[in-house]
């Protein structure tokens, strides 16, 4: 999985009025925890965008005054009028400890059914994951290659290479059905065959 580097400063004093002073100087408020003991810092908003505001999903190292920690981000807090970050929170990784992680689908190969003029409908666009951080996947393959019209592929068809998939198993991800245009040229090659 992808890494992406950040740097914090360590925060002496935590509450709101610290939290807004912070947010005053374009930092956001930000706790690590999972370790020994919750990490308190601040980040420059702009050094977050590259974690934030990507369809991937990553492992963040942050770096407070030299010290590195691998992280994943586990919340975030948006103001609900300016959809500006207010707080972020990170889980601390250990290589022996599994995570859970939202991984996005990605779908690999021509569906023969979309060919034919099937609609494909993808219901699930991210899956949850656990695995031990060095065999979190970057994306979940799922291959339609022998989606034809009417089938589809499920959750527990899809063989996890060293971490298991927690949704439910009956879940659909992807499913090819009969487009309105297949349905009407059905429909007329069975009224002209009477």
């Amino acid at each position: 999985m992808k890494t992406i580097a950040i740097s914090g400063s360590p925060r002496e004093n935590v509450g709101k009025r610290d939290a807004k002073e912070l947010r005053y100087e374009g930092k956001v408020p930000a706790v690590l925890y999972g370790g020994k003991e919750q990490q308190h810092f601040a980040v420059v908003i702009a050094d977050l965008r590259d974690v934030i505001y990507t369809p991937e999903v990553n492992f963040v190292e942050i770096d407070v005054n030299g010290t590195k920690t691998k992280a994943i981000v586990k919340d975030m807090q948006f103001h609900p009028l300016t959809d500006v970050l207010m707080h972020i929170d990170f889980l601390q990784l250990f290589d022996e400890k599994e995570i859970v992680m939202e991984i996005p689908v990605n779908l690999t190969g021509t569906s023969p059914g979309v060919k034919m003029g099937g609609k494909m409908v993808q219901k699930l666009r991210k899956l949850r994951v656990k695995a031990l951080p060095n065999k979190m996947p970057q994306s979940v393959e799922v291959s339609i290659a022998k989606l034809e019209v009417g089938t589809l592929v499920r959750v527990r068809d899809i063989e996890g290479d060293g971490y298991v998939i927690t949704n439910t198993p009956e879940d659909t991800i992807v499913s090819v059905g009969m487009s309105r245009a297949l349905k009407q040229a059905e429909t007329e090659a069975a009224k002209g065959k009477k």
